[in-house]
């Protein structure tokens, strides 16, 4: 099932060269407990920032997933403890957050805390804007950035310094693109998208046609879109490429860790996660909900349906099909886990027949 095409939300764009000044302040515990839904035992505090329970300040919001955890946290620095259904009872001074899942609402606090970090908004002197370019209130370009003609960047976005824009890169509203990011021409990214840095989104793809006279490889057009869809994180040194005559696309809350590289005409669902150095082959679609672990390598044309997990270093063949909501794959080629150590075991004892009718 293809992700739908990203949508952008008609923003009212001023000059590029309009500087304002964000003011970040601390969040008091009762403003943190209504974003994230948690109920306060304790004295409303103000906190500015998340950290751990070892590391915490007294200005800090930390989090307990567990009782020893809450033993720890109540003895740390910190000036209050998002914590599970568990530490309702406890005694103690500290301001608690009691929400059912602990974790989860520590980062959602974490993104409330974000909101408030200071930065200087506008066009750095020292970047090269096209005039055609349109850059939405309260952007931030920083230093050494190029950004192409009809290019257009959305409310709120940061871009780092050294990143390439090309022309007709549309980028939405509350995005971050670190340093040193390019993006080809005609690449769309969504809303609240994260690129780190040193990720190329939208170049040519691998394709290539051999003529049997010359046995010469000749470059196939790669004139395609790569689209972006919204709250997608990108990894640092990530390479996603552009459609050879038709798109690329990565689904919405789609996680892709660095070092990843995807290749032409992939269809990448929703919320899939993509650990490091995984490797797509063109045209293979990964449905909504695909786990997949580091080292994974996916033949040209494959399909992983719909909440299949791939154990690190798995290998899937071309124009295969791997089905199966929750199960788990491992090996090369990939089998359901179980079936991979049936395998392994009769390797296992193959092994030690062969040495034990050696020693005879």
């Amino acid at each position: 099932m293809r992700p739908p095409p990203v949508a952008f939300p008609a923003a009212a764009f001023l000059s590029p060269h309009k500087r304002i000044k964000q003011n970040g302040v601390a969040a008091t515990v009762k403003d943190i407990a209504r974003a994230i839904g948690a109920r306060v035992l304790g004295d409303d505090v103000k906190v500015e920032r998340v950290g751990s329970v070892t590391n915490a300040s007294e200005n800090d919001l930390v989090f307990a997933d567990n009782e020893k955890n809450l033993a720890q946290a109540l003895h740390s620095r910190a000036a209050a403890i998002v914590a599970g259904t568990f530490a309702a009872s406890a005694k103690t001074s500290k301001t608690l957050l009691i929400v059912p899942h602990p974790k989860l609402a520590f980062a959602r606090a974490a993104a409330v805390l974000s909101r408030g970090q200071t930065r200087e908004h506008g066009v750095n002197s020292a970047a090269v804007v096209s005039p055609s370019a349109l850059i939405a209130d309260l952007v931030t370009v920083d230093p050494w950035t190029f950004i192409g003609d009809s290019a257009v960047i959305g409310r709120t976005t940061w871009i780092g310094a050294g990143c390439v824009i090309g022309h007709n890169v549309a980028i939405g509203e509350a995005c971050m693109i670190y340093p040193r990011v390019t993006i080809y021409p005609g690449t769309r990214v969504g809303n609240r998208v994260i690129v780190h840095a040193g990720a190329v989104l939208g170049s040519d793809g691998f394709g290539y046609v051999r003529d049997p006279e010359t046995g010469r490889h000749e470059k196939f057009p790669q004139v395609g879109k790569l689209e972006i869809g919204d709250d997608v994180e990108i990894g640092a040194n990530a390479t996603i490429d552009r459609g050879a005559l038709e798109i690329t696309r990565v689904g919405r809350g789609t996680k892709i860790d660095n070092l990843v590289h995807i290749g032409h005409n992939c269809l990448i669902g929703e919320d899939v996660v993509i650990a490091a150095q995984a490797g797509f082959s063109g045209s293979i679609t990964i449905e909504n909900n695909v786990v997949i672990g580091g080292q994974v390598g996916v033949g040209e044309r494959a399909r992983i349906q719909e909440g299949v997990m791939l154990g690190g270093q798995a290998g899937v063949l071309p124009k295969k099909i791997l089905r199966g909501r929750g199960v788990p794959f491992w090996g090369t080629p990939a089998k359901p886990l179980g079936e991979y150590l049936k395998s392994l075991a009769v390797l296992a004892r193959l092994a030690k027949h062969d040495k034990t009718s050696g020693e005879q």
